[in-house]
């Protein structure tokens, strides 16, 4: 479940102390209405991985609206997750709209996203795996 604001504000800031993989955070919490904000900047974790994200979240229905959440290695993009509907793609119909891109073709290829919600948070996910990922590297 998505918390109210000022939790969520709270879990945000909080994040690279409570997860020692994450090296530095920008982070911001843009409040743009009263009952809505956007969450934009970037986790920066060990071996030049990083985690830009985007997040629109909408307070009063306790939901995530938007999101992009992009993976690189220095400036090389790995792979992204977005909420882009695509119906025509009946692969990603069982977690319509949440999907990955990734390589070959990036943009094009995607992949079932079992893990992101409109209803909880994404960021543990996402901070898990590129805990695992950073250890390839």
């Amino acid at each position: 479940m998505i918390p109210d604001l000022y939790e969520y504000e709270k879990y945000i800031y909080s994040l690279p102390s409570k997860h020692p993989a994450i090296k530095a955070s920008t982070l911001i919490v843009k409040r743009t209405s009263a009952h809505s904000a956007q969450i934009i900047g970037t986790l920066y974790f060990g071996n030049e991985l990083a985690l830009h994200v985007l997040e629109t979240v909408d307070f009063l229905e306790s939901k995530i609206v938007d999101y992009s959440y992009e993976v690189f290695h220095g400036i090389e993009k790995l792979y992204w997750y977005d909420c882009w509907p695509h119906p025509n793609k009946p692969e990603l119909a069982s977690t319509h709209p949440h999907h990955k891109h990734i390589p070959p073709d990036i943009k094009n290829n995607r992949v079932l996203a079992p893990n992101l919600s409109f209803t909880s948070p994404n960021l543990p996910f996402l901070i898990e795996e590129i805990q695992n990922l950073a250890s390839t590297f």
